[in-house]
């Protein structure tokens, strides 16, 4: 079991919901550490809409995120290969068994990330939280997810640039490294010294944001340079 450490460093930052090459390459001259890419045909970041495959396997970058929601293993497998990823994030309701089939068929070296939503009913979510934790701790030794990731529960997935209530989060001992996200501002970032255990990472979106997949690159700079001053959230 990979214990998240509760010291306060500098967390890692991804940006999900990218579309646009150009925009892609400032981040990466930044050292933004994570790459989101949005592969669910509802989303208004829908990625293959704008970028191909091959587009994506060329970004020179070892954090390249591809986002599911719900897909067959078999797609996700294909999209990994041909897109080169490094990471693959479960959004919808996969359940362990599929994520134990999943990684059986990925390249060993790819690390799977599991959402968990919050929404705003308390008992719901804490009832959620621990049945994913408990079904996610197999004792073999195939141990499928390397993080967790946290955000607001909505119809659409994510992007919805709301914030749930992270107090939640205190409730628990996590027992991965974690993504957090769900409307994540200049605004509310200060909120993340209550929690007892810190984020691994933070996941940015919508707040971010021009238009949906059109990153606010200069709002992002300013982002990361502040969280690089700090030194610590």
């Amino acid at each position: 079991m990979n214990q998240q450490p509760t010291t306060n460093i500098l967390p890692s930052l991804k940006v999900c919901g990218l579309t646009k090459q150009d925009q892609i390459q400032e981040l990466i001259s930044i050292n933004v550490d994570f790459l989101g890419f949005i592969f669910y045909k509802k989303s208004p970041r829908y990625v293959l809409n704008h970028l191909s495959l091959e587009d994506i396997a060329q970004i020179n970058h070892q954090g390249k995120v591809g986002v599911f929601v719900n897909e067959k293993v078999e797609a996700i497998v294909e999209i990994a290969v041909k897109g080169k990823l490094n990471l693959i994030q479960l959004h919808g309701d996969e359940d362990h068994h599929f994520i134990i089939e999943l990684k059986k068929q990925l390249n060993p070296d790819v690390k799977i990330i599991k959402v968990i939503r919050i929404g705003n009913d308390i008992t719901e979510n804490k009832n959620k939280i621990t049945q994913t934790f408990n079904s996610s701790l197999e004792p073999q030794n195939l141990q499928p997810i390397s993080y967790y990731l946290f955000d607001t529960d909505s119809k659409a997935f994510g992007g919805t640039g709301q914030q749930f209530d992270w107090s939640v989060l205190n409730e628990f001992e996590i027992p991965f490294p974690y993504f957090l996200s769900g409307g994540i501002s200049e605004e509310n970032i200060k909120n993340i010294e209550e929690l007892k255990q810190k984020p691994f990472a933070l996941d940015i979106n919508s707040k971010f944001e021009k238009a949906p997949g059109d990153k606010n690159t200069d709002k992002i700079k300013k982002f990361n340079i502040n969280m690089s001053l700090n030194g610590k959230i």
